[in-house]
C-alpha cells in the first residue's frame, strides 16, 4: 500500500508527515526550520527525517501534498513582488474601493477605456496600440501583471486581449480577474487579481523547491497543493492561481484537526510563527466564507475556509507601551527571534548584545538585528540599493541604519522580502521562562534584559528584569489569543462588529468572573482544538481563562501537514443567465456570452458547458475520476399569475480523490 507524504511550509518551521491511508494513522513526522533563502533545504530536511522515522522508502510514496502559510503571511505582513495593474473601463476613483489602492502600494496602474456592460456588450473599444506601448514601458519595473476589466465576468474579451499583449511584450506572469472569480464587483476582483500576481513568484519558488528535493530523492508521485477551502489542486493550477493558496495552511490545519480529534463541533485555533488562525468546525466540516477570504485586512473573492487570521504568533514583534496609558502589543509583523538568530550566528549576536548591555539607557535600535534573505533584488531605488549592499550578512540594525531616511528604505526592503528583521518575540520570552529550549536561551535573556531597561513615557524602566517582561509578553499573547477566539465566537452567533464587542466592559467583566451586585460570567461553550508547535506552551492558560475544554491532540504540531494529504480534489464553476431584453436570454460562459430564445435553453447550455469545463479542470487539478454535481438557483417573480424569469445561476462542482502513483 502506497503511503502519503504531507508537507507544510510555514514562516518558521517546515513540517512533514507520513500517513498510512489504510490504517488512518501517522507513521512518521518531523520538523525543520524554514530556510527562506533556499526553501528546498528546510523542505528536504523535514521530508528526509519523516521518511527515516517512518522507515518508508521513497518508492513507497504514492502522493505528496503541500500546504503553506507563506502566501497568507505575505499578505498579513504586506510583502510580495512588485506588480502592474491594467485597469480597463473603470474610473480612477474605483482605485479607492475595496482597498485596491492600499494593496497596490504605489505600484504602477495602466488606465484604459473599454470594458463591457452588464449584458456583456462592449462599452468602448480597447486601445491595443496604447496598451502595448504602456506595457513595454512598465515591464522592466515589475515581476507580474494583473488585469481587471469592467464586467469581465459577463464578457472576458478585453481581459483576454490584454493578457495576450502582456505575454507577447512583457513575457512575465499575468493574472486575469475573470479567471479567479465569476462574481460581480470589479474593484474587488481587481484586488484579488493584484494579490494573485503579487504571489506568483513566491508560490512558484515554493513548488520548485519541493519538486527539486522530491526529484533528488527519487519520489515519483503526483504533487498537490492545498487550496484555501481545504481542497487539493495540482501544482500547475497553484502556479497559475496562487491566490487560491491563501489560507492554505490554516485550511489544512482544520482538515487535520478533524482527522486527529474526530470532534464534530469546535473552534480550531492554530498558532504559528507569524499568525494565529481561528475557524469554526460544524458537523465535522469547516465553514466556508461566502464573502471570500479576508487576509491582512483585504477581502478577496477567493472561496476559502471562514477563518479569522491575525498577525499573532510565537515570532511576533513585541511593541512596548506608547504614551502614559499604552499597553504592550504583539504583531502583526514576524521577526526572527533573537534566540534563533544567535543559534545560527552566535558571535555577531552576543557581541552586539553585550556592548548594548554596558549602557543603562539602551538606544532605540539596540537589541535588534537585520539580515538579508538572499532573494535577487529588482527595481530598487538608489537608497534602497545602497542599504541592501551594506547588509551583507546578519548585523546589528544600528550598524546598518545611518540616517532616518534609511529607516524608510529599510521598511521597503522588508516589504519586498529582501531583508528580515530580528528582535524580541514571544519565542524569546518562552526561552527565558524555560518553556522552550530550541535555540539560544542566553541570547534571549540578554535581549529581554535590554528591552526591560527601555524607559516608558514616565521615565520608568519597562520592567524590573528579563523574567518579569517575559511573563508580561506571554500574558499579552494569551490576551490577544482570547480576543481572536471571542471575535470568531461572536461572529458565529450573529453579533455585528465582534471586534468592538470584545472590548466591551461587560464582556471583559464576564471574563474576569466579576461577582458584585451583578454576577457576571463569560466563556466559550464549544471546545477549542489547539494546534501548532507551541500550542502546548501557550494554550492551556487560554482554556482556563475562557472556561472551556482545550483539546491538544497528539501531532498537533504537524496538523497542517496531516491535513494536506487527507483532503479531496475539488473544482467549482459558476455561470450566470440573465435576460437583457424581451425574448433574449444570455448565458455568461467562461469563453464569453451566448444568447438563447428561452431561459431553459440558456440554462441547459450553461450546465452542459460547465459540466465539461469543471470536469476538465478537476482532472487538470489532479482528481482521479471526478464526480460532478450541478445546482441551479433561479430568481423569478409572479406577474398576473405567471412566473417570469429574472436571473439564474448554475453551479457545477467536480470532486474526487487525488491521483496516486501506481504500485
Amino acid at each position: 500500500m502506497k503511503r502519503l507524504l504531507g508537507v507544510d511550509t510555514g514562516g518558521t518551521y517546515t513540517d512533514a508527515v507520513i500517513v498510512d491511508p489504510e490504517q488512518d494513522r501517522v507513521v512518521g513526522s518531523a520538523k525543520s526550520l524554514t530556510t527562506r533563502a533556499d526553501l528546498s533545504l528546510g523542505i528536504g530536511r523535514a521530508i528526509d527525517a519523516a521518511l527515516a522515522e517512518a522507515r518508508v522508502a521513497a518508492t513507497d510514496i504514492g502522493m505528496v501534498s503541500l500546504s503553506t502559510t507563506l502566501a497568507t503571511n505575505a499578505l498579513v505582513e504586506g510583502q510580495g513582488s512588485r506588480v502592474a495593474l491594467i485597469f480597463i473601463g473603470f474610473d480612477r476613483a474605483d482605485l479607492d474601493r475595496a482597498g485596491l489602492a492600499e494593496a497596490l502600494g504605489g505600484d504602477p496602474v495602466i488606465h484604459l477605456a473599454g470594458g463591457h456592460g452588464p449584458s456583456g456588450a462592449e462599452v468602448a473599444p480597447l486601445d491595443l496600440a496604447r496598451l502595448e506601448t504602456e506595457v513595454a514601458a512598465v515591464a522592466p519595473e515589475v515581476m507580474a501583471f494583473a488585469i481587471a476589466a469592467s464586467f469581465a465576468t459577463r464578457n472576458p474579451a478585453h481581459e483576454i486581449a490584454a493578457r495576450d499583449i502582456v505575454r507577447r511584450v512583457a513575457r512575465c506572469p499575468v493574472t486575469c480577474s475573470h479567471e479567479l472569480s465569476a462574481r460581480l464587483g470589479g474593484p474587488k476582483r481587481a484586488l484579488t487579481a493584484v494579490l494573485n500576481a503579487r504571489l506568483v513568484g513566491m508560490i512558484d519558488r515554493l513548488v520548485a523547491a519541493c519538486e527539486r528535493h522530491l526529484a533528488a530523492i527519487r519520489i515519483d508521485a503526483p504533487l498537490m497543493v492545498v487550496r484555501g477551502d481545504g481542497a487539493l489542486i495540482s501544482v500547475a493550477v497553484a502556479r497559475e492561481r496562487p491566490i487560491e493558496t491563501i489560507l492554505s495552511g490554516p485550511a489544512a490545519s482544520i482538515v487535520g484537526a478533524r482527522w486527529l480529534t474526530q470532534v464534530p463541533d469546535a473552534l480550531v485555533a492554530d498558532i504559528g510563527g507569524t499568525t494565529t488562525d481561528v475557524a469554526v468546525l460544524r458537523d465535522g466540516l469547516p465553514e466556508i466564507d461566502p464573502e471570500g477570504a479576508r487576509v491582512g485586512g483585504y477581502r478577496t473573492m477567493v472561496e476559502a475556509v471562514a477563518m479569522r487570521t491575525t498577525g499573532l504568533g510565537g515570532d511576533s514583534e513585541v511593541h512596548l507601551p506608547e504614551g502614559l496609558e499604552g499597553v504592550l502589543r504583539l504583531g502583526p509583523r514576524r521577526l526572527v527571534p533573537v534566540a534563533l538568530l544567535a543559534a545560527e550566528h552566535p558571535a555577531c549576536v552576543h557581541a552586539a548584545l553585550d556592548r548594548s548591555l554596558l549602557s543603562d539607557a539602551p538606544a532605540e535600535l539596540d537589541g535588534r538585528f537585520v539580515l538579508p534573505t538572499g532573494l535577487a533584488p529588482t527595481g530598487l531605488a538608489p537608497r534602497e540599493a545602497q542599504l541592501l549592499d551594506r547588509i551583507a550578512g546578519p548585523m546589528p540594525l544600528a550598524a546598518a541604519i545611518r540616517t532616518r531616511l534609511d529607516l524608510a528604505a529599510l521598511e521597503r526592503l522588508v516589504a519586498r522580502g529582501l531583508v528580515m528583521l530580528s528582535g524580541v518575540t514571544p519565542s524569546d520570552a518562552s526561552h527565558v521562562l524555560g518553556r522552550l529550549d530550541s535555540w539560544d536561551g542566553l541570547a534571549a535573556g540578554k535581549a529581554l534584559a535590554l528591552m526591560a531597561r527601555r524607559r516608558n513615557a514616565r521615565g520608568d524602566r519597562t520592567a524590573s528584569d528579563a523574567r518579569t517582561l517575559s511573563e508580561a509578553i506571554l500574558d499579552r499573547l494569551t490576551d490577544q489569543t482570547i480576543d481572536c477566539l471571542l471575535e470568531v465566537a461572536l461572529a458565529e452567533d450573529g453579533f455585528e462588529e465582534p471586534a468592538a464587542l470584545v472590548r466591551h466592559p461587560l464582556l471583559r467583566a464576564g471574563l474576569a468572573r466579576q461577582q458584585g451586585a451583578l454576577a457576571l460570567s463569560c466563556g466559550l461553550r464549544l471546545p477549542v482544538v489547539g494546534l501548532g508547535a507551541s500550542a502546548r506552551s501557550y494554550y492551556p492558560s487560554v482554556g482556563t481563562r475562557l472556561g472551556c475544554e482545550m483539546i491538544l491532540p497528539d501531532h498537533a504540531g504537524v496538523a497542517n501537514a496531516i491535513g494536506a494529504v487527507v483532503g479531496l480534489v475539488s473544482q467549482r464553476l459558476t455561470a450566470q443567465v440573465t435576460s437583457p431584453g424581451e425574448g433574449r436570454y444570455c448565458a455568461h460562459l467562461p469563453d464569453g456570452p451566448r444568447t438563447f430564445p428561452d431561459p431553459g435553453s440558456a440554462l441547459e447550455a450553461a450546465e452542459s458547458v460547465l459540466r465539461a469545463e469543471v470536469t476538465r479542470r478537476a482532472l487538470e487539478a489532479g482528481a482521479d475520476e471526478p464526480r460532478v454535481t450541478v445546482v441551479r438557483d433561479l430568481r423569478e417573480v409572479a406577474v398576473e399569475g405567471q412566473s417570469m424569469f429574472l436571473e439564474g445561476t448554475v453551479t457545477a462542482t467536480a470532486a474526487g480523490r487525488p491521483r496516486m502513483a501506481r504500485s
